[in-house]
């Protein structure tokens, strides 16, 4: 089977594979939607995904034959298409200059910019609808509405119109975004969800161009309507999945990174938390429904509230000693100073029997030391690196401290 039998087998059901990821990427982003409702872009993303949802759900044939029985009128399913693939278009400009210019910039250029898409492409739909009720296109056309009508009056404006205004906006939006690109401290995820709109919208242009050829021919008498009909749906489909990703990454992306940043710090602190459990006599409660981020603080404050007292009895010559072994044994500064501080914790922690006025008072200031506690977890996880810092410290030989 070729690549043009395959796609005109399957065409019935083609156009529901990018509908259902995209639904799939607005359900994901829904609930980030609903808690941000007052943030503008997150309200834009959602409505631009609803937007090209509804575009593949209409495009497709069954939806098409659908809507033209409801309505009673052969073909009514093209200009409502193409009225929301203008739609579309539409939104992914005015999404592009907010999210580049910033929802702060209120400066004249980008109003004006903003009013000449919204007025332009609410003109081309107005003209979409004025055009079809002018055309004749009395049989219905499933699929090569675009070819078939190609040399029919009106009908042939219309499918011109609509497939300029989507050739326009995709070379402005890559203009835009390429550019964007090029930016010098883009964050990571946006620049990744940048490239993937840049892929997005350069595939569109494809997608014009196979059906502005497709059209052509039929004007000069000649018949490639497999370009509109075969190559033009895969692509379109590849594209906006594309741009699904492409919008949804930067957010998406940000939100898991943060999510695998809390619960991480989360599990570093383990060692230092089951260590001040022993000191404590339990841990913490267990809370039904925390989130991770609570999680994360109650953690970290339950460490910090059982080691402040325990500072007094901190030794701090044998922290002194202890980074001396360490940076000895070859470990850089900062590994150093976790291994002396988890050395002179577990010290303390050993002697913690000892009467109050017999502990040495703790160093003056603690500041560092319950800062720093989840490069201290970190280094306990070590526990043979631990055990060889702490018996240099402890002999006699060891170095003096720095």
């Amino acid at each position: 089977m070729s690549p043009v039998e395959f796609v005109h087998e399957f065409y019935p059901t083609f156009w529901w594979i990018p509908a259902g990821i995209l639904a799939a990427a607005l359900a994901i982003k829904l609930p980030s939607i609903i808690r941000l409702w007052r943030d503008p872009l997150m309200r834009a993303v959602g409505g631009l995904l609803l937007l090209a949802c509804a575009v593949f759900v209409f495009v497709a044939p069954s939806t098409i034959g659908w809507v033209n029985r409801v309505t009673g009128v052969p073909n009514i399913s093209a200009p409502w298409v193409y009225s929301l693939l203008t739609a579309f278009c539409s939104s992914c400009l005015l999404l592009i200059i907010t999210w580049r210019n910033g929802l702060s910039d209120r400066s004249a250029d980008t109003r004006r910019a903003m009013r000449r898409v919204t007025v332009g492409y609410a003109g081309v739909i107005v003209a979409i609808w004025v055009l079809f009720l002018l055309a004749d296109v009395p049989e219905e056309r499933l699929r090569d509405l675009d070819t078939y009508y190609a040399n029919t009056p009106y009908a042939r404006e219309m499918i011109l119109l609509y497939l300029l205004a989507h050739t326009v906006a995709g070379m402005i939006i890559n203009g835009l975004i390429w550019n964007w690109v090029r930016t010098d401290g883009l964050d990571a995820w946006l620049h990744a969800g940048l490239k993937f709109l840049g892929v997005g919208y350069a595939l569109q242009l494809v997608f014009d161009a196979a059906k502005l050829t497709a059209v052509g021919a039929r004007w000069a008498g000649r018949n490639l309507d497999w370009l509109s009909t075969a190559a033009a749906p895969p692509i379109a489909c590849l594209s906006a999945v594309l741009v699904a990703v492409g919008f949804i990454l930067p957010h998406a992306g940000q939100y898991l990174h943060d999510r695998w940043r809390v619960r991480l710090a989360h599990r570093e602190l383990r060692p230092l938390y089951q260590l001040m459990k022993t000191v404590n006599g339990s841990g913490l409660p267990r809370v039904l429904r925390s989130t991770p981020e609570l999680r994360l603080i109650r953690r970290e404050t339950f460490i910090r509230d059982v080691l402040l007292p325990l500072t007094r009895c901190l030794d701090e010559e044998l922290r002194g000693r202890s980074y001396a072994a360490a940076l000895a044994l070859g470990h850089p500064a900062d590994r150093a100073k976790a291994l002396a501080a988890a050395v002179t914790i577990l010290d303390a922690v050993e002697s913690r029997g000892l009467a109050r006025e017999q502990c040495a008072g703790g160093p003056s200031d603690t500041t560092d030391l319950l800062r720093e506690i989840g490069a201290v977890s970190r280094a306990l996880r070590h526990e043979d690196t631990v055990r060889e810092v702490r018996a240099r410290a402890t002999t006699p030989a060891a170095d003096a401290p720095v």
